[in-house]
């Protein structure tokens, strides 16, 4: 069974980090590019992130030089470093395989004021 979990979600105040992870379970994923979306309550969901298979990193503008996006194909995880954050990165954020369409449930989180 195919399983994306993210983890590492939480409340934090403005200016705060958090570090997510999202761990694959089921398959392997070293050959596939892996993405970070996000969705606001009461917004669509949106691309936050993106590492390609050779490790190369692309972000939204509204994240780049705060966010870092990382992956370790030994332990077939992949990690978002969010910093500087800000009450509008409040969400829940998913992790996705992009080129099999997979997945996660979902990590909230919320940055206070």
């Amino acid at each position: 069974q195919v399983l994306l979990v993210e983890s590492g979600g939480g409340l934090v105040q403005a200016g705060g980090s958090l570090r997510l992870s999202c761990a694959a379970s089921g398959y392997r994923f070293s050959g596939n590019a892996m993405g970070w979306y996000r969705q606001a309550p009461g917004k669509e969901r949106e691309y936050v992130a993106l590492i390609a298979s050779d490790g190369m990193p692309n972000y939204a503008e509204f994240v780049r030089g705060r966010f870092a996006i990382s992956r370790d194909n030994a332990k077939n995880t992949i990690y978002l470093q969010m910093n500087s954050l800000k009450p509008e990165d409040t969400a829940v954020y998913y992790c996705k395989d992009m080129k099999y369409d997979y997945w996660g449930q979902g990590t909230h989180v919320t940055v206070s004021s």
